[in-house]
């Protein structure tokens, strides 16, 4: 049999293996801890407990665009010192469907979700309620700082990658522990630097070595640091911090080589080769998207982008549609042709589309983030897919390049203020899933796929991530 029709069978049986091991290691993460989810007062909780009673308790705060499960890891670390934890959704992520206010009302949104997971936390029946701390991540920092600072029970915090050290001050909280990621913008640095000043009483700052803004949660330095903080002494080992993210990262893998047995199966037996570089188009496309990209940097801050209420989608979505618009209306002559049947055809994008669909969200829930869109979440990401699949659609001969450039172009409308300095945390992140539509597009043309199939699938693999994690917003 020709290697060519053999190969997708191969790759079918390699994609299972590789599904197998990262469903083994998410099944062992978290060792005998019982895990429960509840929701208090609109507030959606996971309660990591271990074995016995009369345990001290933590309350773990994501930052912004994060979540519970994306902090799971803080939970079985600390349950394996004997912790009770609670991981909490804050107002507007992950599985809490309230808007968030952005400014001083998000700040109160905040507290108030803290007070209800410490109170629930204080009621277990196997925590001992007078041994209360709290543990938070960027945002998540400033608002524990800020709680524990006018909270003097709480016995201790923890606050990493903390922006900015007006949430701490001389002598409150008691005990704080600052840590932050060496590769983090300086700002983060000064914060931690400042408000663990060796002249404080109680408060200490550490720098993780190699780790920035995302990395130094799964960092077994901010681990181990963290939980001898609380314990205040050394201790034994802990579990590994990267095995949920690493058994996530292994079902994306098989979920990604699953499309070529997939694309065989659907779009048949045309194979039209992978895709040559037309380098004078390539150039001539690549800088007309650099041209409409900063265009539309400026053009989406003008529009009615809060409309859409999710922070950040409204103007991604607004940039990358006047993007892909003018790029299409450039391309308008070149039609790559189609050589899969129309029945074929017919079958193939609602298979593929859910595919794309099924590849980017399971991995992630169960490993990393919750990406089951919840309440204005569905609407919001078909506005950010309408938005990327029209530039994929404009991109085809260049998707590379031109997902090069909108990052870019979204990088330097923060810089100059057009948008949330955010984009500069997470840039490096879009980069990896925009370079993975490539990858993904790549593969589906060489399986003869329509250009439209090809944009529908691809993009949603970037809108979907997007859409579950920034926060729903009022």
């Amino acid at each position: 049999m020709p290697i060519d029709r053999r190969l997708p069978a191969l790759v079918a049986v390699a994609a299972l293996l590789v599904a197998g091991l990262g469903a083994w290691l998410l099944a062992g993460a978290g060792g005998d801890a019982r895990r429960t989810h509840v929701v208090v007062d609109r507030v959606p909780m996971d309660e990591v407990h271990p074995p016995g009673t009369g345990h001290p308790g933590v309350v773990v705060a994501h930052g912004f665009a994060g979540s519970a499960k994306l902090m799971a890891p803080f939970g079985d670390t600390l349950a394996a010192r004997g912790y009770v934890v609670v991981l909490l959704d804050f107002t507007g992520h992950g599985a809490n469907t309230r808007p968030l206010q952005l400014g001083d009302a998000g700040d109160g949104a905040l507290e108030r979700d803290l007070d209800v997971a410490v109170a629930h936390l204080r009621s277990l029946p196997d925590v001992d309620p007078s041994r209360i701390s709290l543990v938070g991540h960027s945002m998540g920092a400033g608002a524990v700082t800020r709680y524990a600072a006018g909270h003097p029970e709480i016995n201790s915090t923890v606050a990493i990658s903390l922006p900015n050290a007006s949430a701490a001050r001389p002598g409150a909280p008691a005990r704080l522990l600052l840590l932050v990621g060496g590769l983090e913008f300086r700002g983060f640095r000064d914060a931690a630097a400042q408000a663990g000043e060796p002249g404080i009483p109680g408060h200490h700052a550490t720098v993780i070595p190699g780790a920035e803004h995302v990395s130094i949660l799964f960092s077994k330095r901010t681990h181990r640091e963290t939980a001898d903080f609380l314990d205040g002494a050394p201790g034994g080992v802990l579990p590994a911090p990267t095995r949920r993210a690493g058994g996530a990262a292994l079902l994306l893998v098989a979920f990604a080589a699953g499309l070529v047995p997939l694309a065989r199966l659907t779009l048949g037996g045309a194979v039209r080769g992978w895709p040559r570089p037309d380098w004078p188009l390539l150039g001539r496309i690549t800088a007309v998207a650099a041209g409409a990209a900063a265009v539309g940097a400026v053009i989406a801050r003008f529009l009615p982008t809060a409309v859409v209420p999710l922070a950040l989608g409204g103007y991604v979505a607004a940039l990358t549609t006047i993007t892909g618009a003018v790029l299409i209306a450039y391309t308008r002559k070149r039609r790559t042709p189609v050589e899969a049947g129309p029945k074929r055809r017919a079958f193939a994008a609602p298979a593929l589309i859910v595919y794309a669909a099924i590849t980017i969200a399971v991995p992630l829930q169960l490993g990393l983030t919750h990406a089951v869109p919840t309440g204005t979440r569905w609407w919001s990401l078909a506005v950010v897919w309408a938005g990327f699949a029209i530039l994929a659609y404009g991109s085809e001969h260049a998707v590379l390049p031109v997902s090069v450039v909108v990052v870019i172009a979204l990088v330097a409308a923060a810089i100059l203020g057009l948008t949330s300095s955010f984009v500069l945390l997470v840039a490096p992140l879009l980069a990896v899933l925009m370079v993975w539509q490539a990858m993904w597009s790549a593969v589906l043309h060489r399986f003869a796929a329509p250009r439209w199939v090809i944009a529908l699938a691809g993009s949603l693999l970037v809108a979907w991530p997007i859409a579950v994690t920034l926060p729903t917003v009022s």
